[in-house]
């Protein structure tokens, strides 16, 4: 579980990590991986029905010199405040996940694809 926020003009999802942490490790070994995210669990309903998506990502990490990085921070910052003195941790770096692709399930039984083009419609700005 991770908090993101959404740099619209880069398509990109945005997370903040510590480089102690084991999950960024293996993103620096390997930038393919994948995220889910889901509605909250709700009492008395099966949690294989909940609607939920996993995004197939491609992990960019920024350094302060990553042309993505202020869009990103400032995205993620809009988002969560109160994370703003982490940033000034050494250790913590901006990690911009590049949507490759997704399947979507909408409830129990009811799943599809989603196609890159359709997801970058749907992260990108409005227009």
């Amino acid at each position: 579980m991770v908090p993101f926020a959404m740099a619209t003009a880069h398509h990109v999802l945005v997370l903040h990590i510590s480089g102690l942490a084991a999950h960024t490790g293996n993103l620096q070994r390997q930038p393919l991986a994948s995220l889910m995210v889901m509605e909250p669990e709700r009492v008395g309903q099966p949690v294989h029905a909940l609607p939920r998506v996993t995004l197939s990502v491609r992990a960019h990490q920024m350094s302060a010199e990553h042309p993505w990085h202020t869009v990103c921070r400032q995205a993620y910052l809009l988002r969560f405040p109160e994370a703003e003195p982490m940033t000034a941790l050494p250790d913590f770096r901006f990690v911009g996940l590049e949507v490759l692709g997704a399947r979507q399930v909408a409830g129990f039984g009811a799943a599809r694809s989603v196609a890159s083009d359709e997801l970058t419609r749907a992260l990108g700005p409005a227009a």
